[in-house]
């Protein structure tokens, strides 16, 4: 049925489902460490350039909202090139003990890895991301900020259980999922290995 469509009702849907049903969205690339056990996985991440911004004396909920909309415009056009950007997934939040500045972070699609267009928003940036060993819990449902410390938490247990090594200071957040789509959503919680 899209191919009777003008090409701008086209790319208006395919904006649609990719924004707000989260289908056909690029991630970071990461190859699995060693065989994913119940509880976790350990994943290695490539190095990558995400679009990141810090929200500050914030709730962690305020901070992604904000977070989410400033990095929203970066990627409508809210750049030098006044280009438009692919969504992409994970969105993350870097949650740190004890602090209340929540960095919220979009991946750089690849086709713009090598040259992101530069955020014409000072309080936007881009950050790269050396490749690093992550430990990672899912889970379903919709995400609170409780919901992912609970995860974080126990993710943090289990690691401890099995000695594995891991920077205890601060998670990454990981969510997949527009808050439109209701079923088989995916979140995660970030450890990064010592």
């Amino acid at each position: 049925m899209n191919c009777f469509l003008p090409f701008s009702s086209r790319e208006m849907i395919k904006s649609f489902k990719q924004t707000f049903l989260s289908l056909e969205l690029q991630s970071p690339r990461w190859s699995s460490a060693e065989i994913a056990v119940q509880d976790y996985e350990l994943r290695h991440y490539e190095t990558a350039k995400w679009a990141s911004t810090v929200i500050q004396g914030e709730t962690q909920k305020e901070a992604l909202r904000q977070g989410f909309w400033k990095l929203f415009y970066y990627i409508q056009g809210k750049n030098e090139k006044e280009m438009k950007i692919e969504m992409t997934v994970p969105v993350t939040c870097l949650v740190k003990s004890g602090c209340t500045d929540f960095k919220v972070s979009f991946f750089v699609p690849f086709e713009h890895q090598d040259s992101p267009p530069q955020p014409t928003d000072p309080d936007v940036f881009i950050e790269e991301r050396k490749g690093e060993a992550i430990f990672v819990r899912s889970f379903g449902g919709f995400a609170s900020p409780e919901k992912y410390a609970e995860e974080a938490q126990a993710l943090a247990r289990i690691l401890k259980n099995v000695g594995q090594s891991f920077h205890e200071d601060f998670y990454y957040t990981a969510g997949y999922d527009s808050p439109f789509k209701l079923f088989n959503r995916h979140n995660e919680v970030w450890y990064f290995k010592k």
